[in-house]
């Protein structure tokens, strides 16, 4: 299936690994044009210099921002070409008790998650009003509904997404441009082959057992019963920057394996 995505141009935040890069990759194999990002020039132009090497033909390049500071975000903005599509995928996250969290963590989770995407979307969406096409997409995630106690900033970070995205959706009625937000699950990304390789150490087991034991414990609610591939979000995210999803906006579209519930 051609997506039409020949001579898009997206940029995709924290993408010089995980479902960032992942998407990357699929847009790329679409024929659109790639800008990566990571928080380091380092990383960047490793992720850039291993994407040519893969994808010799492509057109890619990278900007590094740490969208905890402010400076650096205006100067990307300085920096960036005209978008036709803009995911907004960078996140972080901590794990610890609730009554031990300090402001600061609240503030810098919500600064870099939610004001990252919303500072894009502000200069990057009128632009694509006035041409009449364009996507954004929010990448949240299964914990803004499950809500993990040792995660409530991190959930309550990606539960403000989808406030956001519904709210730009709204700005591009009778418009070309569609705003969607995706849900992923629990998701093996360099960060969750950390997570059950140094588990499976601890605990003397094979990160097999480790990932069973997370799902029959842990995240019992997934349907999918296993982490799903960076690819498998990568595919429906692709999709959804396509001219063939002008239909759907102002959606959350779930790619968490059944983990969440309900009919909707």
């Amino acid at each position: 299936m051609d997506l039409q995505l020949k001579n898009k141009t997206a940029f995709i935040t924290g993408s010089t690994a995980g479902i960032g890069y992942a998407t990357a990759r699929t847009l790329a194999n679409e024929g659109a044009s790639i800008i990566l990002n990571g928080r380091t020039a380092e990383s960047v132009a490793k992720a850039v210099q291993k994407f040519q090497e893969e994808f010799p033909n492509s057109t890619v390049s990278g900007f590094a921002t740490d969208f905890s500071k402010s400076n650096e975000v205006e100067e990307l903005l300085s920096k960036l070409p005209e978008i036709d599509i803009l995911i907004n995928n960078v996140g972080i996250y901590s794990s610890g008790s609730f009554f031990k969290t300090a402001d600061e963590d609240w503030y810098c989770q919500f600064e870099i998650n939610v004001m990252s995407g919303v500072r894009l979307s502000k200069r990057i969406l009128p632009k694509m009003l006035s041409k009449d096409w364009g996507r954004i997409l929010f990448v949240s995630s299964e914990c803004a509904t499950l809500v993990p106690v040792d995660m409530i900033p991190y959930s309550m970070t990606k539960a403000a997404l989808h406030a956001v995205s519904r709210g730009l959706a709204q700005l591009t009625k009778s418009s070309g441009v569609t705003v969607n937000t995706i849900v992923p699950g629990s998701t093996l990304s360099e960060g969750a082959e950390r997570f059950l390789e140094n588990a499976a150490e601890k605990e003397g087991k094979t990160k097999a057992e480790v990932e069973e034991a997370f799902f029959t414990e842990v995240r019992t609610s997934s349907l999918l019963q296993r982490f799903a591939k960076v690819e498998e979000v990568a595919n429906t995210i692709t999709y959804l920057c396509s001219p063939l999803s002008a239909a759907t906006n102002g959606s959350a579209i779930k790619v968490e394996g059944g983990s969440t519930g309900g009919i909707l």
